[in-house]
C-alpha cells in the first residue's frame, strides 16, 4: 500500500500522446474495415468483436428466407400485382449447393407463366441476402416506375409484369421473361453480403431474354443501398441503361454505361449499324 502514491506519481510523469489518428477522417468516408488497430500480435477486442457481429450478420443473410407475403402486400400496396414463382432447388442447402438449378424454374412455376403483353419483366429474387430484396427491391422498382412515367410514351418500356422469385439465380430471369413474352428482363436481386454490406441488392438488365444468356449479355447496377448506390440514383441509370437497349436492340458488352455523362439515348447507334461497323462485317 506505500508503493501506491509513489507508482502513480511515476505513471503520471510518463509523456502522453496526443497525436491525431490520421485515419479518423479517412473512416468518415468508407464502412471498409481499415487502421483496425492491434494489441500486440491480434486484433483489438472491440475489432474483433466488430468483425464476429458483421460475419454473423453476413451469414444471416444467407440463410434467412424472404417474407413472400409481406414483399407481395408491400407491391400491391403500391399498384403491382405480382406473381410468384420459385427455382429448381427445393430449399436453402439445395440452392447453396447447387447454382445451376437455381437459374432454371420449378416445372409447377414454368407452366404457370404465359405470355404477357411485350414490355419489362421485373423479377425480385432472394439471391444471396433475402434482406437486401426485402428492404430494397420496392423502394427501387417504384422509382423506377415514376422515371420510365416521366419518360413519356415511346421514350422506355413500361412495366408489363413484376414477378417474386425464391431460391433464384440471376439467370432465373431469362425463363421468366422468355415465357412471359418480355422485351427486357430487370432481375432485382441479393448480392453475396460482404462484412460491411450484407444488404446490398444487385440489378441485372437483359434484352430479349431467352434461356442461354450469358453474364456477357447483361447490364449490372449494384451496391444498391442507402450507404452505397441509393435506389433513387440506381432508378436513374436503369431508365437510362433500358433505353439505351432500346435504342441498340442489345444489352453486356454492346452496351456502355454513359448515363453519368449525360450522353442522349438518340445518339447511340442501333445494332444493326453497330455489326455493320465491326472487324469482319459487311460494310466494316
Amino acid at each position: 500500500m506505500r508503493c501506491w502514491p509513489i507508482c502513480r506519481r511515476r505513471a503520471e510523469s510518463l509523456p502522453l500522446s496526443h497525436a491525431p489518428d490520421p485515419w479518423r477522417g479517412l473512416r468518415a468516408h468508407t464502412m471498409a474495415r481499415i487502421a483496425l488497430g492491434r494489441a500486440g500480435a491480434s486484433l483489438p477486442t472491440t475489432e474483433w468483436l466488430r468483425f464476429a457481429e458483421a460475419h454473423a450478420l453476413a451469414r444471416d443473410a444467407v440463410h434467412t428466407a424472404l417474407d413472400v407475403p409481406a414483399l407481395c402486400a408491400g407491391l400491391q400496396q403500391h399498384g403491382f400485382e405480382p406473381g410468384v414463382v420459385a427455382s429448381a432447388a427445393a430449399d436453402r442447402a439445395t440452392y447453396l449447393r447447387r447454382p445451376d438449378l437455381g437459374r432454371r424454374l420449378a416445372p409447377t412455376s414454368a407452366a404457370q407463366l404465359r405470355p404477357q403483353p411485350p414490355g419489362l419483366v421485373v423479377v425480385l429474387a432472394d439471391g444471396l441476402s433475402a434482406r437486401a430484396t426485402q428492404a430494397h427491391a420496392l423502394p427501387l422498382l417504384r422509382a423506377l416506375r415514376s422515371q420510365l412515367e416521366a419518360a413519356g410514351e415511346g421514350a422506355g418500356e413500361s412495366i408489363a409484369a413484376v414477378v417474386v422469385a425464391t431460391q433464384a439465380r440471376v439467370a432465373l430471369g431469362d425463363e421468366v421473361g422468355e415465357l412471359l413474352g418480355a422485351r427486357a428482363v430487370l432481375v432485382l436481386i441479393g448480392e453475396r453480403p460482404g462484412l460491411s454490406s450484407p444488404d446490398s441488392l444487385g440489378a441485372y438488365l437483359t434484352w430479349a431474354p431467352r434461356r442461354g444468356r450469358s453474364d456477357a449479355e447483361r447490364n449490372c447496377v449494384s451496391n444498391i443501398r442507402p450507404e452505397g448506390q441509393p435506389p433513387a440514383q440506381a432508378a436513374a441509370r436503369l431508365a437510362w441503361l433500358l433505353g439505351a437497349a432500346r435504342r441498340l436492340g442489345g444489352t453486356g458488352v454492346t452496351l456502355k454505361d454513359e448515363s453519368d455523362t449525360g450522353a442522349p439515348i438518340a445518339a447511340i447507334e442501333r445494332s444493326d449499324e453497330l455489326r455493320a461497323r465491326l472487324p469482319g462485317q459487311s460494310g466494316a
